[in-house]
């Protein structure tokens, strides 16, 4: 029981670390747009963020459950507390490294990733649930096509009604209105991206036998969401520049534009339970918004290094926690 008690304690360590980066990795492309237009100050905008993440991460729990339970049963995994430490150490990795670089990778696609590959070096391919696997590599693909034709048609019907109004006028106005997208856009990162540590926090109680189903306790949502809001208290100044001013010159209607849209994709996809890459949502609003205004605004050459990033990071991770189990195995056991 005492060396239960230690590795669940280690695992959930892990776990609140991960939500910790997270916090400051991802909670930088909540408030690039408004710090980049200066609708907001920086500190400003992260003390808000701050606040409206703990808020948001403490109102739903659907997506937690389905990290908890869609890529594997935890019931059955016998070496399932190794699992979970590989996952969360690859996965803290990935994104530290791509922090480092100022690439707004995803921590969603990092956690799934490693999750899967950490599950498939532990119990072999039938320990691994497909089905739930693509289910939700679906919902991470799908997620940023809607955010980026969402921006694009946002920002066309704003670029129409506004045609014939003053530049700066418009742009005083959206600024104010910035900050209202700005919370909305922290409140429903909340939702999703703190409840992913809460199911993998979750995952490991169930398979150390600490609980018997994926209902999330109380202490791990304070937990989890108190985890998030810290670190998005830190801040992540290098994602903010790449997002906020390398991707396309934003003003503040292309800011509201995509903070609306991806904060509502985002919020959609907490509501029906599926695990969405905030990252990705912002990121593809920005470019639909970009594209909208005119097509080569865009910085396109950053848009593909991102993008690059995207589609290697659940492989990288996959294999990076795979390598992990091994070696975590080869030493203790």
């Amino acid at each position: 029981m005492d060396t239960s008690l230690l590795v669940i304690g280690i695992v959930i360590f892990l776990a609140l670390a991960f939500d910790f980066i997270n916090g400051f990795h991802d909670t930088a492309n909540a408030i690039a747009t408004s710090v980049s237009t200066r609708a907001l100050k920086p500190r400003t905008a992260i003390i808000m963020a701050s606040v409206m993440n703990f808020i948001g991460a403490l109102t739903f729990t659907g997506v937690a459950k389905t990290i908890g339970g869609s890529v594997a049963d935890p019931a059955t995994l016998t070496n399932g507390l190794e699992i979970v430490a590989a996952t969360l150490i690859a996965a803290i990795i990935w994104n530290l490294v791509t922090w480092w670089f100022g690439i707004p990778s995803s921590s969603s696609h990092a956690l799934i990733g490693a999750l899967a590959g950490g599950v498939f070096a532990g119990a072999g391919m039938e320990g691994l649930n497909v089905g739930g696997f693509k289910s939700i590599v679906l919902a991470l693909i799908f997620s940023p096509i809607i955010a980026f034709v969402g921006g694009y048609i946002l920002m066309t019907i704003l670029k129409w009604i506004f045609a014939n109004k003053s530049p700066h006028s418009v742009n005083k106005g959206f600024r104010t209105c910035q900050v209202i997208t700005a919370a909305f856009q922290s409140f429903s990162h909340g939702t999703n991206d703190a409840q992913k540590a809460m199911g993998i926090i979750t995952f490991a109680l169930v398979t150390a036998g600490f609980q018997t189903d994926m209902e999330v306790q109380t202490w791990v949502k304070i937990a989890a969401a108190t985890a998030m809001a810290l670190g998005t208290s830190i801040g992540g100044w290098k994602i903010i520049k790449t997002m906020g001013t390398k991707i396309f010159k934003i003003e503040p209607i292309n800011g509201f534009a995509a903070d609306l849209t991806s904060a509502t994709v985002i919020l959609s996809a907490t509501l029906t339970h599926l695990p969405t890459s905030t990252t990705h949502a912002i990121t593809s609003a920005i470019l639909g918004v970009g594209s909208a205004k005119r097509f080569s605004a865009v910085k396109w050459g950053v848009a593909g290094r991102i993008v690059i990033a995207w589609f290697i990071t659940i492989p990288i991770c996959a294999l990076l926690a795979a390598v992990i189990f091994k070696i975590i195995d080869f030493i203790f056991y």
